[in-house]
């Protein structure tokens, strides 16, 4: 299929799904036609592949379409990063009270970090992240807090779809030198970017684990290099691990 009709396919099946949404007693190929403006053989495949990955289901007696449950076992997904938020944020402004600087909170997502909080604390500080925004993770503390713990063959399959792009001239661009720091994060239990992803701004962070022990999110402190010295961030490690900890624990991590 050609790149502009798959995209147009894409499109029409999201149409679909959009409308469906909006009738709780289903719909017919015909109606579902009308409303978008094409032929009823093409909604028809378009409804067959939908139901096939469990987006739409037909109802066996009246024929008609309605929404599946595939699409709220991804709501609950969503909603376990709510979740999050919710059991995060507490220790996030215990943070942000200890440090008076700006606090992450990011999820793994695809090969990248999202964030999905952020305080600003009281000190002035100017960063490019904001909530909704991803990062790579090669070279900023969250996402090498998350690599750490990652399979290491999912840690070089996303090297290889990412590849090392460097963000200033201290990224780490060498895949082995790469692996060796994530080896320290591992052993020393958090993980720093100094000055790797934006000029004159270091961070640290620590991981966050949920019930199954899987790594899924990172907490991070950041800074100028004036204000995260190397003596700072060696008092705030120890009291970041205790956060990430205990917001693990929130979420049923033993």
């Amino acid at each position: 299929m050609e790149k502009d009709s798959f995209v147009k396919s894409v499109g029409r099946a999201l149409q679909i799904m959009d409308i469906l949404s909006a009738e709780r007693h289903g719909m017919g190929v015909t109606e579902i036609a009308k409303q978008i403006g094409i032929h009823k053989s093409s909604v028809y495949r378009l409804l067959s592949t939908l139901v096939e990955y469990g987006y739409v289901e037909q109802d066996e007696e009246t024929e008609r379409y309605k929404l599946g449950y595939k699409l709220l076992e991804m709501s609950s997904k969503l909603l376990e990063s709510i979740d999050l938020r919710k059991e995060a944020k507490p220790y996030l402004r215990e943070l942000e009270k200890l440090t008076n600087e700006v606090v992450h909170l990011v999820v793994y997502d695809q090969g990248e970090v999202i964030y999905i909080e952020k305080l600003d604390g009281n000190e002035t500080l100017r960063m490019h992240s904001k909530v909704g925004k991803r990062a790579p993770m090669h070279c900023t503390a969250v996402g090498k807090a998350i690599l750490a713990h990652l399979p290491k063959h999912v840690v070089a399959d996303i090297l290889d779809r990412k590849g090392l792009p460097p963000h200033t001239d201290y990224t780490i661009t060498d895949r082995q030198m790469l692996f060796q720091e994530l080896e320290r994060v591992r052993q020393r239990g958090y993980a720093l970017d100094l000055e790797e992803n934006e000029y004159g701004i270091r961070c640290v962070a620590v991981p966050i684990f949920d019930h199954t022990k899987q790594v899924i999110a990172a907490v991070s402190v950041s800074g100028p290099t004036i204000r995260m010295t190397n003596e700072r961030i060696e008092q705030l490690h120890a009291q970041m691990k205790k956060i990430g900890e205990q917001i693990s624990e929130r979420l049923g991590y033993r």
